[in-house]
């Protein structure tokens, strides 16, 4: 079971909520990044002629990397190149990859130029194993990418594994674990492979607006050190000052202010606002490259749910594609990405351009807010995932009313009728929602928004779920166990002493509320108690035993037992902000677990 200190949710979102809506810590060369939001990942090679099956049997391991088969299958290099064969050249072509991004709203593009097999896509010079060498007539992949990305007004990236190279002699593989590897024999690798062959990259392709480096840990726990990530960064600056270089180079942001973006791992989104940027790395089902074993394909709106969720967290989302040996890619992604394109195509003013609002990242069950400034005022983008059943969409914590509002797929902008009450927006929807993947309301501002932070929010069915992640002041001996035995135990609060939980919420009408409260008691004792105050009132409730569910049945399988109870009703004597403390009792010895206060 996993314990967190309550104080270190409350500083994530903390941080969710006051970091600045723009990104300070984004130098001049990154700015077009920030803007841009989406990019194409393409992961294709001599490993895209398996498909991540080798002689019949499976990539050997469950992440299903098919990039990977050459190492975890452990196939011999001259085998492994016998993949090439399958490979039609006569069909493949860059351009197409290229117009896919476009026509899916996405403003760069990454391809592989070199991954841990060490085989480049390009005709390089300084070391033989490259596509050059084994295509007749000779390709030179990123040649032709470039000059496609030149044509159609993406920006280019390229991917160099640095750290691990298969190929090389002295370069790294993971069996040096077993056999070693001398610092001295791995500058030999560094310097008669890693570094001419960026020379040849940033001298010879036009401008490269990324090198996207793939040491997912710092370089203090690798072969690497510090003074070669410094010698390649160099390279980088000099060569292309404006190139950007991502925190898998080996160095962090923290170590280095000079790296440009922070790279998350593979599909890692965003839990918070960050005021640098930062990228998210994804694929449409598992694997990277093409396996065609790998049919956990993502749905639209999962994919259009992960980039909206790390612009609204000031991030951008690679989304990888992973073309076959024949250039195809599979029509599951392509067609995913040209759903997104045509959504963006609509509604992209929500997207490029936009960051983080100060609101908490999930203030609202019905969907995320991104955000863009607009000379002296501002938009507001809503971006509803869940369409309410009762067609009231409610904004809290916002205390300025918006100058316009209307949907943004509306060329009309024909006014939605809404209602402003001090720190609460309720906006009437119409019946049918006007996109299936995700409907955008423009809230337009003619100065900065005001907002009162630390509020609850009036959620989707019109009531208030306080929980341990929305309180209004913490306590910072409060600890959470987090949900476990897959997800049948929720998150809660272990109460072991008398605790105070205090939250805020904006009741926008005077009125009677019932209060609900769910927690688990596993003792006999009828002595603990749960004493609520709001709005100058009081409810003493004593707290009951819960007992044990069957989580399985059959098997033989119990948890503890979480249950709603309604402890009673407050009235609500008028419109305003309220204070709300829940305070949770227990005897000596005792045990409360408490997982959420409910008030409708």
């Amino acid at each position: 079971m996993k314990i967190i200190k309550i104080c270190l949710l409350w500083a994530i979102f903390s941080a969710t909520s006051v970091c600045s809506l723009a990104q300070e810590l984004t130098n001049e060369r990154a700015k077009w990044f920030t803007d841009a939001r989406y990019g194409m990942f393409i992961h294709w090679g001599v490993y895209s002629g398996a498909e991540g099956v080798w002689k019949g049997e499976r990539h050997r391991d469950g992440n299903n990397y098919a990039e990977w088969i050459q190492y975890r299958n452990r196939i011999d290099q001259k085998e492994y190149l016998t993949l090439l064969d399958r490979f039609e050249w006569d069909r493949i072509d860059p351009e197409k990859w290229v117009i896919l991004a476009k026509n899916a709203g996405m403003k760069y593009v990454v391809i592989t130029a070199k991954h841990h097999d060490g085989f480049a896509l390009w005709d390089s010079k300084a070391n033989s194993y490259n596509v050059a060498q084994f295509t007749n007539p000779q390709r030179d992949i990123i040649r032709e990418l470039a000059a496609a990305c030149k044509k159609h007004g993406l920006k280019l990236g390229l991917y160099y594994s640095h750290w691990i190279d298969w190929e090389h002699k002295y370069g790294w593989d993971h069996t040096k674990e077993i056999t070693g590897l001398s610092n001295e024999n791995y500058d030999r690798y560094w310097q008669e492979k890693v570094i001419p062959q960026m020379r040849e990259l940033l001298t010879g392709y036009g401008p490269i607006s990324i090198i996207w480096f793939d040491m997912w840990i710092n370089h203090s726990q690798t072969v690497v050190s510090k003074d070669q990530l410094m010698q390649l960064k160099g390279l980088i600056r000099e060569l292309q000052p404006g190139c950007l270089i991502n925190s898998r180079l080996g160095l962090s942001l923290q170590e280095d202010s000079d790296i440009d973006f922070e790279e998350l791992g593979d599909n890692q989104l965003g839990n918070m606002s960050r005021n640098f940027p930062w990228q998210s790395p994804a694929t449409v089902a598992d694997s990277w490259g093409f396996n065609r074993l790998d049919t956990e394909w993502k749905s639209t709106s999962t994919l259009l749910q992960s980039l909206i969720g790390n612009v609204s967290l000031n991030g951008n989302f690679l989304l990888n594609i992973g073309p076959r040996a024949n250039g195809e890619v599979p029509y599951e992604i392509s067609q995913r990405l040209l759903e997104i394109g045509d959504w963006l195509k609509v509604n992209g003013e929500s997207v490029y351009g936009c960051g983080a609002f100060t609101l908490p990242k999930d203030q609202h069950d019905w969907g995320k807010i991104t955000f863009k400034k607009t000379g002296s005022g501002a938009c507001l983008y809503l971006h509803i995932f869940n369409y309410p059943l009762d067609k009231q969409l409610n904004i809290t914590g916002i205390l300025s009313k918006p100058a316009k509002v209307y949907f943004l797929s509306d060329k009309n902008k024909t006014p939605l009728s809404l209602n402003h009450i001090t720190a609460l927006t309720t906006i009437k929807l119409p019946s049918n929602s006007p996109d299936p993947y995700d409907p955008v309301i423009v809230m337009e501002y003619s100065a900065f928004p005001d907002v009162s932070e630390g509020l609850a929010a009036k959620n989707i069915e019109g009531g208030f779920s306080l929980t341990p992640y929305n309180l209004n002041v913490p306590s910072e001996n409060l600890k959470i166990s987090e949900r476990n035995r897959l997800g049948t135990v929720p998150p809660h609060c272990i109460v072991k002493e008398k605790t105070i939980f205090k939250w805020k919420i904006f009741a926008d009408k005077p009125g009677i509320r019932a209060f609900d409260v769910s927690y688990s008691y596993q003792g006999a004792k009828l002595k603990n108690m749960i004493v609520l105050k709001a709005g100058q009132k009081t409810i003493n409730y004593s707290i009951l035993p819960t007992g044990k569910t069957v989580v399985e049945p059959g098997e033989n399988y119990l948890a503890d037992n979480y249950k709603s109870n309604r402890i009673g009703s407050i009235d609500f004597p008028g419109t305003g902000f309220y204070e709300i403390i829940l305070e949770i009792d227990p005897e000596e010895n005792e045990e409360i677990n408490f997982q959420w206060l409910w008030l409708k």
